[in-house]
């Protein structure tokens, strides 16, 4: 069953069931593979493959010549937000669906029927609605979808203890050695979870997989919603070759544009390059390019390597400059991470501010604080002292706050000899939270919260 894709939706983004062939991308003809919906069997064939599965008769075979012994995965959960909303709501299962703020907001993230009409992820919805009118606009559940991430994370846990999370609805996986506990290879392993979240969760997975970290995610990227897609050792560089240097991890606009202006638009082109031109040109991120280029990522599956920062923000819908104002922004936001914080048994050494001008300016201002912190009112000050620097009479459209270099929970708010009250308001944080938990978010606010 699959409750969060209409069959329109599939329609327009898979092309027409004209053709009987499902063959993974990258896929060799001449070798065998399995059915992506029934498991069975399906034998090599020396011809091109126009075929059905001989078992169900679905087009979805997983067919490669490395399929067997390739153990490294990412799995992207497909339009995460959209699909639960989709899933929740059956009425909206045949709409443009849209999860995001208001007319001042951003896009969160949109199915599938939406994007064909240009909407993507983090486009201001002004711009989104004008592309797509007649979607149906939803705020954002975090909550609900941290829910979901979570059973998600449990599935795959399953499988492979090395699991490394990269956001709520993104997973890198390490099926090294599985096989006698799943008997069967990690390809079928991951097929059968996609099939079993499909199942139990309602939402739908694309699976990359590869023989390490950053082939894996591209691989994921190639055939949504609901893919499997394999880049084997052999094809590495010929695949590579005629990609953007784009799509090399690291390469953002800057440095795109950099590489452009040097003649370089092509990972083929950085293929043929030698690792000390590429360090002298552009020092470690040489390096950086030579390996990757060539598909070379030693980069391990780590578990504990999953949160980096910890952070909120929110775009307003009309421009804030007045500094009391901004300040009643802050706080919830503090509140929120605090919260996170809290939930995840960390604190932040490092606190975040992020502002963004009318202009679409984005000004980024922290500061290291004496101890790591898991205490709102402690981010709070931090990140207003930061923004009572910006906040000049310019005009500001989102306003966001993090905690970063993150330790354990044990290192958080320890005494402060210099700051005698410091204590008092940690007993007092503590005390609403314990009233939260018993009564509810709302049951117990600061004044600071009332408008």
């Amino acid at each position: 069953m699959i409750s969060c894709f209409s069959k329109a939706e599939f329609t327009k983004m898979n092309g027409s069931n004209a053709s009987d062939s499902a063959e993974i991308p990258g896929s060799a003809n001449e070798t065998g593979g399995f059915c992506r919906d029934c498991g069975s069997d399906i034998p090599p064939a020396a011809a091109p493959i126009r075929r059905r599965c001989p078992s169900c008769r679905s087009t979805r075979i997983a067919r490669h010549s490395e399929l067997d012994r390739l153990a490294i995965a990412h799995i992207d959960c497909d339009a995460f937000y959209a699909a639960i909303e989709k899933r929740d709501d059956p009425s909206l299962r045949d709409k443009p669906l849209i999860v995001g703020g208001g007319h001042r907001g951003v896009v969160s993230t949109c199915c599938y029927i939406a994007r064909m009409s240009g909407v993507r992820s983090a486009m201001p919805m002004f711009k989104a609605r004008k592309l797509c009118p007649e979607a149906v606009v939803v705020p954002p559940n975090m909550a609900k979808y941290r829910d979901v991430g979570e059973q998600v994370r449990t599935l795959m846990l399953e499988l492979t203890p090395l699991v490394e999370p990269v956001s709520i609805d993104e997973a890198f996986l390490d099926l090294t050695g599985t096989e006698k506990l799943h008997h069967m290879s990690p390809a079928r392993a991951l097929n059968r979870l996609a099939l079993k979240i499909e199942r139990e969760i309602g939402i739908t997975v694309s699976i990359g997989l590869s023989h390490n970290k950053f082939l894996a995610k591209i691989a994921s990227d190639l055939d949504k919603p609901r893919g499997l897609s394999v880049i084997g050792r052999a094809e590495t560089l010929t695949f590579l070759a005629e990609k953007p240097v784009s799509m090399i991890w690291g390469v953002g606009k800057v440095m795109r544009q950099r590489l452009e202006q040097d003649g370089i638009a092509s990972i083929g082109q950085l293929q043929t390059m030698t690792e000390v031109d590429l360090a002298r040109r552009y020092g470690k991120m040489g390096s950086h390019l030579f390996h990757l280029a060539r598909g070379q990522d030693n980069r391990t599956v780590d578990p504990e390597g999953e949160a980096k920062s910890i952070s909120a923000e929110t775009t307003f819908d009309i421009d804030i400059a007045d500094l009391a104002e901004l300040g009643k922004e802050l706080w919830p936001l503090c509140e929120t991470v605090s919260r996170r914080l809290k939930a995840a048994e960390l604190s932040g050494h490092v606190v975040h501010l992020k502002l963004k001008t009318a202009g679409f300016k984005l000004v980024s201002r922290q500061a290291r604080i004496p101890a790591p912190t898991q205490l709102a009112e402690t981010l709070f000050r931090t990140a207003e002292m930061l923004l009572k620097r910006e906040a000049n009479g310019t005009f500001f459209r989102l306003i966001g706050v993090g905690a970063d270099d993150l330790h354990s929970a044990e290192d958080a708010d320890p005494p402060d000899l210099a700051d005698p009250n410091a204590e008092q308001r940690r007993k007092v944080e503590r005390a609403m939270d314990e009233v939260r938990r018993k009564l509810g978010g709302n049951a117990i606010v600061k004044g600071r919260s009332l408008r």
